[in-house]
């Protein structure tokens, strides 16, 4: 095997697929709250959502789950789906919709590179919503490697991007 392989640069992660017990509480979550937009549903145990009419960023299905409990915390799996919002104001609007619904966070945090909201879904998946900062934004060690940390988001500055002109 080749050592010195590396995953392309342009690489990117298309789509995450979700067991969900509840399709239509699912379909509540990620289209009516955060947005997303059906794209396919496949008979009456999957949905296919994405954003901007892609095929779908994601799956969501009753296959094996239906009916079933949240997997256990300390258990192996998905720790979260991260949902990457193309500027700052995205990410302020997606968090006034998260607070007018009072859907609660489970954190907020900024960590240099990105800020980033948490929450869970109905099956008790955890969900990452953020933002990049531009990259010549992203603090750097005197070495030259990134710094990233995990401090708290200024929740009312978010809020703020929503006051200002485009």
């Amino acid at each position: 095997m080749d050592e010195t392989y590396k995953v392309p640069a342009k690489t990117s992660i298309g789509h995450v697929h979700l067991k969900v017990a509840d399709l239509d509480r699912a379909m509540k979550f990620y289209c009516d709250l955060l947005g997303f937009e059906l794209t396919t549903m496949y008979g009456n145990d999957a949905a296919f959502i994405s954003a901007g009419g892609y095929h779908h960023h994601i799956g969501l299905n009753t296959w094996y789950s239906k009916g079933g409990s949240p997997a256990p915390v300390n258990s192996a799996g998905l720790f979260h789906t991260a949902i990457l919002y193309p500027i700052r104001k995205d990410l302020a609007t997606i968090f006034k919709r998260l607070l007018d619904a009072k859907y609660p966070l489970t954190g907020a945090s900024d960590h240099g590179v990105s800020e980033a909201l948490y929450l869970n879904d109905p099956d008790q998946n955890g969900v990452e919503l953020y933002w990049d900062r531009p990259r010549e934004q992203w603090p750097k060690h005197e070495d030259g490697s990134l710094h990233m940390y995990t401090r708290p988001l200024d929740l009312e500055d978010l809020l703020a991007e929503l006051d200002q002109d485009s």
